[in-house]
């Protein structure tokens, strides 16, 4: 059950394709091995209002926050951080290279006792394939 949330400044707008990102980042969570195909959410939430650092408009940020169910263990979580955070950096690094631009990434494993979840997904994805 990943949930991959993506906030972006809107002053992005002009300079990114969303979708395009959203499935370089889905390939890499695939890539990982370590996410079933039916649990991945893929989100972006486009900001209109932020103030970043000076305060000048050319100033651009995205976060992205990885929210994982509880029990894979520290090295593994460290390992999908960083193949994920790269394929991020990767991503906008010519954007990054021409303007002011913060890029973070965030992973947080959920409480096993107050995460609730129902997904059918997995069963459509299995019928499918046969």
């Amino acid at each position: 059950m990943p949930h991959f949330i993506i906030e972006y400044s809107s002053n992005l707008d002009d300079e990114i394709k969303i979708q395009k990102l959203l499935s370089t980042l889905h390939d890499a969570a695939l890539e990982t091995g370590v996410f079933p195909l039916g649990g991945i959410r893929f989100r972006a939430i486009r900001c209109e209002k932020y103030l970043i650092a000076d305060g000048d408009p050319e100033n651009a940020f995205v976060h992205m926050t990885l929210k994982l169910g509880h029990g894979r263990d520290i090295e593994t979580r460290k390992k999908v951080g960083e193949l994920i955070f790269g394929a991020l950096k990767d991503y906008f690094k010519p954007l990054f290279a021409k303007r002011p631009l913060g890029i973070s990434f965030e992973l947080v494993e959920l409480s096993q006792d107050l995460n609730f979840k129902e997904n059918n997904i997995h069963k459509h994805i299995r019928q499918k394939q046969n």
